[in-house]
């Protein structure tokens, strides 16, 4: 299939951006990446009348850090993050491995994180990053600019509040500090599918207990979930009771009870094809205890290595 006759603007200024998506006599879509709207357009499941190309305006195509955040502007693509040192500290580590699991390298190359945010699909690594990070997302259109905090931007399977007239300019992220240890772990079926279960964990300690913890599920419910009952369950921890090594599991261990708790509080997964909603559950209980362990380990690495301690 061939996509619908459409009309198609280059911009040059986000403020020319803003101006076409205005036109509320057409129905408009923005492209930056387009590896997701190409397709549906190919398939006729969505038929824009306008087709906004935002390639061209080069204050969108920046990545700064400012203080204790990280700005990543609407054109900045998926393999920017492929190194762990594009960002400073445990924000980097973290950010480079979810990247590996997005994809293909040509889609990395071309896919921007922004436009993940745009489409808001439930198996997507950044936006639940984004939410387990209490990450904001700014738009700009017709009456202003204005930020949303992650937590309240997505609405359900594709499905934003953001307006039809608005351009998301930017996704800010807050940087972890140097006590902060990461992971991500993703589980799919095959490489060529997307993630059945994924989980993001950041575990900040202090004086050897856990004194925050961040967990983000993917395609563990119609949108991205924070898992905060899990997280609440690990405040306190010490870090020294927990296992950093192995895949084996025991019941009493604070990770395997996060892991159940955000299965069974925080996730209200759907069923799919392969993958019912208790093997779902199940799947997020493992990944969230495995993804917590890395997350402990990488935190004790650290820790070590500012003490100058490299046995």
């Amino acid at each position: 299939m061939k996509p619908a006759a459409f009309d198609y603007v280059v911009p040059r200024t986000v403020g020319d951006a803003v101006e076409a998506l205005g036109d509320t006599r057409r129905k408009a879509q923005v492209i930056a990446g387009g590896q997701s709207l190409i397709l549906e357009m190919h398939l006729q499941r969505i038929r824009p009348e306008l087709v906004v190309d935002i390639n061209r305006i080069p204050e969108l195509d920046r990545m700064i850090v400012e203080a204790d955040e990280l700005r990543v502007g609407a054109l900045i693509r998926h393999a920017a993050f492929e190194s762990a040192e594009a960002v400073p500290g445990p924000l980097g580590m973290l950010l480079s491995r979810a990247v590996v699991n997005i994809a293909h390298p040509p889609i990395r190359s071309r896919g921007t994180m922004v436009g993940s945010f745009a489409w808001a699909h439930p198996a997507s690594e950044w936006c639940a990053i984004g939410v387990a990070l209490d990450a904001t997302v700014e738009l700009i259109g017709p009456d202003g600019a204005r930020e949303i905090p992650a937590r309240d931007y997505f609405q359900g399977p594709y499905r934003t509040s953001r307006q039809p007239q608005e351009l998301i300019t930017g996704v800010r992220m807050p940087l972890l500090g140097g006590n902060t240890g990461v992971g991500f772990i993703e589980h799919r079926r095959t490489h060529f599918c997307f993630a059945q279960v994924a989980v993001a964990a950041a575990l900040t300690v202090r004086d050897g207990l856990i004194s925050e913890a961040r967990i983000g599920l993917v395609n563990s419910a119609d949108r991205p979930v924070r898992a905060r009952a899990a997280e609440r369950s690990l405040t306190g921890i010490e870090i020294g009771r927990v296992q950093t090594g192995g895949y084996r599991l025991t019941d009493d261990d604070p990770f395997a009870l996060a892991g159940r708790i955000a299965a069974h509080e925080d996730a209200a997964p759907l069923a799919e094809p392969y993958a019912d909603v208790e093997y779902k559950q199940h799947a997020i209980a493992v990944l969230v205890a495995r993804t917590l362990r890395e997350a402990a380990a990488d935190q004790q690495a650290r820790d070590a290595a500012q003490r100058g301690d490299h046995r």
